[in-house]
């Protein structure tokens, strides 16, 4: 028999007021969209208000799934923020992240239900704690003696096949069923309203594909988690080239502001590519590569990751994004696993996962201690035959 902390919360009779504290990576933020969507079926009549960090408001703007959203600065303290949800009178509050602050702001603001994940040093604000759940997979980061244990194996140790439900979107849908919501995972969920996707085609002067214009391609080289999880910048760079070979796509280039230079690079070599083939004029003329790379928004990175007909792109937030507004997406994978932190839906075939046979893989660090293999055995060859592929 399970404890009282483990047992599912129905819906009451009466319309209850409950806040979600969402989690504060982008990436991270689209998988729970499918746990959300399943909150807003199974309690349709309640109130939900979802608190998220500023930098993601535009994400939830408008999204069916909710009834309002709060925001909190990055300077902003718990206090602060549970001063001002405490005004709100919230009956549930359900933290979907794993940090000891999520749940202390639900205590602070005086929630009386407090749904979450058992962890260290949070356990004393949640009244309702829930285990861990069957399938959930740690992100175990390798040491260096390890990987290097494993690169020294006589035989080819592959790392053992995962748990169906071991995918990331089933740690918020666990959370959500614990309020009376249906596990089963539906396809993460973002909408681009037409005006906006019309006022980014304006303001960066974009033609739309049709039968005279060529059809726009998107590039995302960066991952701000680290380096290890970067495809080589030159390899997508001379991946960029062959498929607008191939294509005559036009392409457009994505990053935050501390990847400009990489990203500018990118477009730079790219740009020469197409100014060698069609001359200087013609391709100053009709450019054949934008370079957006910290010019936009996250409403406007939503509206130009929709524009695109294929993203090639790192495992990233935008990767994410683009999968949840229905955009493929080929993924050369390294240090990270598909398995647990894929595009969409695990299984989608509409996304290309390109991973190396690297022993070591997933390491899931920062930094590679050895060669790089998990990334530098993916060939360029096989990146554009995966685009190829998924454009059609």
């Amino acid at each position: 028999m399970r404890s009282s902390t483990q047992e599912r919360a129905m819906p009451s009779n009466s319309p209850q007021r409950i806040l979600v504290r969402g989690v504060n990576w982008l990436g991270d933020a689209v998988m729970s969209t499918s746990a959300l969507q399943r909150l807003r079926e199974a309690r349709p009549a309640d109130h939900i208000t979802l608190l998220t960090h500023e930098k993601l408001k535009d994400i939830w703007a408008r999204h069916p799934s909710i009834n309002d959203m709060q925001t909190f600065a990055p300077n902003e303290s718990a206090w602060s923020v549970g001063r001002r949800m405490r005004r709100e009178k919230f009956d549930i509050g359900l933290a979907l992240p794993n940090s000891p602050r999520s749940a202390l702001e639900l205590w602070l603001a005086g929630i009386p239900q407090r749904v979450g994940y058992v962890r260290s040093w949070r356990n004393w604000f949640l009244t309702q704690r829930i285990q861990p759940r069957p399938g959930s997979v740690a992100m175990h980061k390798r040491s260096a003696a390890e990987i290097n244990g494993l690169i020294r194996a006589t035989t080819t140790q592959l790392t053992p096949a995962l748990p169906a439900n071991a995918h990331h979107i089933h740690q918020y849908l666990h959370l959500t069923a614990a309020l009376g919501a249906n596990p089963e995972p539906l396809p993460p969920l973002l909408a681009v309203p037409d005006k906006a996707l019309a006022q980014f085609i304006e303001r960066f002067a974009l033609s739309p594909a049709s039968s005279e214009n060529p059809v726009w391609f998107g590039l995302n080289a960066g991952a701000e988690y680290g380096p290890a999880k970067r495809w080589p910048e030159e390899h997508f760079t001379t991946a960029a080239i062959e498929i607008q070979r191939r294509t005559k796509c036009r392409w457009l280039v994505f990053g935050v502001k501390t990847e400009l230079e990489s990203a500018m690079r990118i477009a730079t070599n790219i740009y020469r590519a197409t100014e060698a083939e069609f001359g200087r004029e013609a391709a100053a003329r009709n450019p054949h590569v934008i370079n957006l790379a910290g010019k936009t928004s996250v409403r406007e990175l939503c509206a130009a990751l929709k524009f695109c007909r294929v993203l090639l792109t790192n495992d990233s937030g935008p990767m994410h994004v683009a999968a949840a507004l229905g955009t493929p997406v080929v993924v050369p994978f390294g240090s990270t696993s598909p398995e647990l932190t894929g595009p969409g839906l695990p299984g989608d075939t509409r996304h290309q996962l390109l991973r190396a046979n690297a022993p070591c893989a997933p390491c899931f660090l920062r930094q590679c201690p050895i060669d790089f293999r998990c990334m530098t055995g993916i060939s360029v060859e096989r990146v554009v035959a995966a685009v190829l592929r998924v454009a059609g």
